[in-house]
């Protein structure tokens, strides 16, 4: 757990000196009189401590050279009801911070308050700024204490914390990488049913949810399960509908593991080779995908990756006559070519500045023919390098033969 401890070094040299941090995991919400939704922890503090069960509370004490960082957690006493809560020990492994520096929730207050009254009676030095994230759920909380402390000066851990979470370590890619990894695994398994006759989004689904579930994971985000003129839909997500014959099925999809997610598109015939249309644009759209791929690199704009798929598509479309001038291309492409990745599905990043080595981006580009039924994306998640990019993708089957062999193979 080292790769924690460095991520806080980095955190705590942003800091100004004589300050507190205090950060929240977040809180469970309501979701009826005895039932909660699933909690989701604030991934600002999951990147700072690896913990991740609700109600914790992380306290970083910064004076001179020397750095203090505590965490509070639940006591478990509903261990009969409910999964049970971390122990001290378990809190202390995962976030690599020493046990006697783990307290329980109802320490926090009295902590809080010892630090900053001590400071404030301190007659060379004390507490003067305190930092906290701007988690909306978590104001209550914040305007408590500066209620207390109103001396203390406000200022906002987000934009620090998330400037170090651009840029990916290797614990980071690893954690993507295995979310791919068991994405093509559960992939591979919707697409044998569907080549073996299954005929309905939802049950195509529920073969990618099977694997999911073998691992104990959840998606990263809701499954769409687009076939025929459903995959026009960016966003469709019921997953309800018969799959035609002679129809693609539009993928789009991942996988949430230890909080880190993939972001997958393919396009699959249901019948188990595309018709010469279908392959026609499928083949423009793996083409915007490979070229930008092997272009992007660090000092690339945001705005020339997008405009650099979405000019190969523009061009492609008028060759075949699809469009007649390339400004028409909104018409059947209508999104942007990609989105940063990582502890989120759309991850923090800026759209303002050049790549840089170390980030993590989605490139999916996609043609949308509502009038012919084709809705085609192809989506990689891809590593940006010294040189270039690594594609962690590269390992789920894109090539029109490719696939074809594949649903091919899966047959019965």
């Amino acid at each position: 757990m080292d790769y924690l401890t460095k991520r806080r070094d980095k955190f705590s040299k942003l800091l100004l000196d004589d300050s507190v941090v205090v950060l929240y995991a977040g809180s469970l919400v309501k979701k009826s009189e005895d039932q909660y939704y699933d909690f989701s922890v604030n991934r600002n503090f999951y990147y700072l401590f690896n913990i991740d069960q609700d109600s914790s509370i992380s306290v970083i004490i910064k004076s001179g050279n020397t750095v203090f960082t505590h965490l509070f957690i639940k006591e478990d006493i509903v261990s009969l009801w409910v999964e049970k809560s971390l122990s001290k020990e378990e809190a202390s492994e995962l976030s690599n911070i020493e046990i006697k520096n783990i307290h329980f929730l109802d320490e926090f207050y009295p902590f809080l308050s010892s630090v900053l009254e001590i400071s404030r009676r301190s007659i060379t030095s004390g507490i003067s700024n305190i930092y906290f994230d701007i988690a909306k759920n978590e104001e209550t909380n914040q305007a408590q204490i500066m209620s207390k402390y109103p001396y203390l000066v406000r200022k906002e851990a987000y934009s620090l914390i998330t400037s170090l979470r651009r840029y990916k370590d290797k614990e980071e890619i690893f954690n993507i990488e295995t979310a791919i990894s068991i994405t093509k695994e559960a992939i591979e398994n919707a697409v044998h049913a569907l080549a073996n006759g299954i005929c309905e989004e939802k049950e195509v689904e529920a073969f990618y949810n099977f694997i999911l579930n073998l691992y104990g994971l959840k998606p990263s985000f809701e499954t769409i399960m687009a076939s025929g003129e459903n995959a026009t839909t960016l966003h469709y997500t019921k997953n309800d509908s018969e799959i035609s014959e002679g129809s693609l099925l539009l993928c789009d999809l991942g996988v949430c593991y230890k909080n880190y997610a993939s972001d997958i598109s393919r396009t699959y015939p249901s019948s188990g080779k595309f018709s010469p249309r279908q392959k026609e644009i499928y083949e423009i759209v793996l083409k915007a995908n490979k070229e930008t791929i092997a272009w992007v690199k660090p000092g690339v704009s945001f705005k020339e990756f997008l405009d650099f798929g979405k000019d190969i598509l523009a061009k492609e479309c008028v060759k075949i006559g699809l469009i007649n001038e390339e400004s028409e291309i909104s018409k059947y492409y209508y999104h942007g070519l990609g989105h940063y990745l990582g502890l989120d599905v759309h991850d923090v990043g800026l759209y303002n500045t050049p790549f840089k080595e170390g980030i993590v981006i989605t490139v999916e580009p996609g043609l949308y023919i509502k009038e012919e039924k084709i809705g085609i994306r192809i989506e990689d998640d891809i590593l940006i390098t010294k040189d270039g990019c690594r594609v962690l993708s590269k390992d789920i089957e894109k090539e029109v033969d490719d696939i074809e062999k594949l649903m091919e193979q899966f047959k019965l």
